[in-house]
């Protein structure tokens, strides 16, 4: 008998095959004594064990694909710093020691200990730091226990690809079983916005997450079609339901075939208006798969990557070099984020300022910049000199006043004289523009426009800000919503002050790549959209098909509605016609 199961959708697609429960995070801890003797050779075990976890880590970021957000790769590094902190390494050694104990059960000692003194912070942005303890002390347990997540060989995964049902995975689980073949992930905890879901989009796996008691309900190697979309699953189907699914998957096969003939049409509006559509990349090679899709340049291009996971601080050559690979593999304008690091994102080089009652709002992004002015100094100075060989713009992240922009053109002049010095060429008329992402830039745009040569707005920091929740929080994930009266106020407002001051605004958060939101965001105004590669044809298909003059006037409705209601039939409505 069929059952038919619900969750959350986050990540769209069909999938059908066989169940594959994985109890990986439900693991025995076992306890035994260790001889006087033997303990050198168990904490050797242990640090065998914690050397192998983190060559693990270092080859999954190898493997996390150019369409992955910048907070994918954070993830593991936070990860890879966790295993190279004193507080678990040198701790569970002691332990082991102390206690004479086997080193899984040291380990869970002082898995316990981090927890708690998690648990029993204030700081709710903390609090979910737990998760992380968990996470890497149960990556080091299945080394220690040899039980890796990994499918049977055996399977025959051509006819019957595995359909991945867990409590909750990292990404760094969805890489590893991404590899192995699996068709679709479900969970029984996580929400939209965790990186495993993030991770899932980009890598196009159908996935479902808050399916409560997945692994009690459903049976091994029973089929099981997802509906990534609609979040839902249904096992043991009927021939009929299993038919009418299939003929979903083939829709949706030659959905893309039709989106991949408009790679070379340009984005214009059935009512006449042009849009541009640039992409997002972290990698000087991400790149290609932009001009795969027929960006038209690049509206995000994070340098984040040059600066993790290494001792030395990335020099003014290396920089200088990556920045121009990336000018000459695409077309188009290339617009380069200065160092977004803090919150989630810490530097591995001794200069951890995480310490933050909460980092997501201290010392991060801009402001780090300007307090370390010699590793900024360096950063513009290789943009500077990369502007003289293309269309290169700088974009400042978290600007939240005025004088941080004035700040950085001061220094950015001082290294202009510098460089003219030395003889080193450069753009002097190089465009420098301000991410709008927190709420005061967004109600200062008219302000900050008169010294900033574009906006980008980054939706993901400034929908969290303005609702004062952490978005990848699962326990306040459902307060999460890009469609709050005041997120959209705060998007117009900042659009418009664009206008008024005769800058250009992109838009290079998750809002801009979701087909969701695209005619709701031509209504607001917004004519130049930054997104993951892989989203781009799906959205200059609803541009193409869309009357902006029309939303413009629909939208203005929108943002008037006084009735809870109304407003968000009026959202609605603005969706009917983007059905694919």
């Amino acid at each position: 008998m069929s059952l038919w199961l619900a969750g959350i959708g986050v990540s769209r697609g069909i999938a059908i095959g066989r169940v594959h429960r994985v109890h990986g995070a439900d693991l025995d801890i076992p306890e035994y004594a260790i001889e006087p003797e033997e303990l050198d050779a168990e904490v050797e075990r242990f640090e065998a064990a914690l050397a192998e976890a983190r060559s693990q880590l270092e080859q999954i970021r190898s493997q996390i694909p150019a369409s992955a957000p910048a907070e994918i790769s954070a993830f593991i590094d936070t990860h890879l710093l966790m295993m190279q902190d004193t507080a678990l390494s040198d701790t569970v050694a002691n332990l082991i020691r102390e206690h004479r104990c086997n080193a899984e059960w040291a380990l869970k000692l002082q898995q316990d200990h981090l927890t708690d003194v998690f648990d029993q912070m204030d700081d709710a942005y903390l609090k979910t730091r737990r998760d992380d303890v968990e996470h890497v002390t149960a990556r080091i347990q299945r080394v220690l226990l040899k039980q890796e997540r990994r499918i049977d060989a055996r399977a025959d995964r051509s006819r019957h690809p595995p359909v991945i049902v867990a409590d909750d995975l990292t990404p760094a689980d969805i890489i590893i079983l991404h590899q192995q073949g699996v068709a679709a992930f479900v969970t029984e905890h996580g929400g939209p916005l965790s990186h495993s879901a993030i991770l899932a989009r980009s890598l196009r796996i159908p996935a479902i997450v808050g399916v409560h008691d997945a692994r009690r309900m459903l049976v091994d190697d029973e089929t099981l079609v997802v509906d990534g979309e609609a979040g839902h699953i249904l096992a043991d189907p009927a021939e009929d339901a299993l038919s009418f699914y299939r003929h979903r998957q083939k829709r949706d096969q030659r959905y893309r075939r039709m989106l991949g003939k408009l790679k070379t049409e340009p984005a214009i509006s059935a009512d006449g208006r042009k849009v541009r559509l640039l992409a997002n990349v972290e990698l000087p090679d991400d790149s290609k798969d932009a001009a795969e899709v027929g960006a038209e340049g690049i509206g995000l291009y994070r340098t984040e990557f040059l600066y993790m996971n290494r001792e030395e601080m990335p020099g003014e050559e290396e920089q200088l070099a990556a920045y121009r690979r990336v000018l000459r593999s695409v077309d188009g304008p290339v617009t380069i984020r200065t160092l977004d690091i803090g919150a989630d994102k810490t530097l591995g080089h001794g200069r951890d300022h995480s310490a933050s009652s909460n980092p997501a709002l201290g010392l991060r992004a801009i402001r780090l910049c300007l307090k370390e002015t010699d590793m900024f100094r360096v950063q513009l100075r290789a943009l500077l000199r990369a502007s003289a060989e293309g269309d290169v713009r700088i974009m400042l992240p978290m600007i939240s006043n005025i004088q941080e922009l004035r700040q950085t053109r001061h220094l950015i002049n001082e290294l202009m004289t510098e460089l003219r010095s030395q003889g080193l060429a450069f753009n002097p008329a190089l465009p420098v523009g301000a991410m709008i992402e927190v709420p005061a830039a967004a109600l200062a745009a008219p302000l900050l426009a008169r010294h900033a040569d574009f906006f980008s707005l980054g939706t993901n920091d400034l929908i969290q800000y303005t609702l004062a929740m952490d978005r990848v929080d699962d326990e306040i994930n459902y307060l999460y919503d890009p469609l709050h009266p005041a997120v959209l106020r705060l998007i117009k407002f900042t659009i418009d002050a664009g206008a008024d001051a005769g800058i250009p605004v992109s838009m290079c958060g998750e809002m801009a790549s979701d087909r969701r939101y695209t005619r709701l965001l031509l209504g607001l105004g917004l004519t130049e959209f930054s997104m993951h590669p892989a989203n781009i044809l799906e959205v200059k298909r609803l541009v193409m098909q869309s009357d902006v003059s029309a939303l413009q006037r629909h939208v203005e409705a929108v943002l008037g509605a006084t009735d809870a209601l109304e407003y968000r039939e009026l959202l609605d409505a603005l969706d009917e016609p983007a059905a694919a």
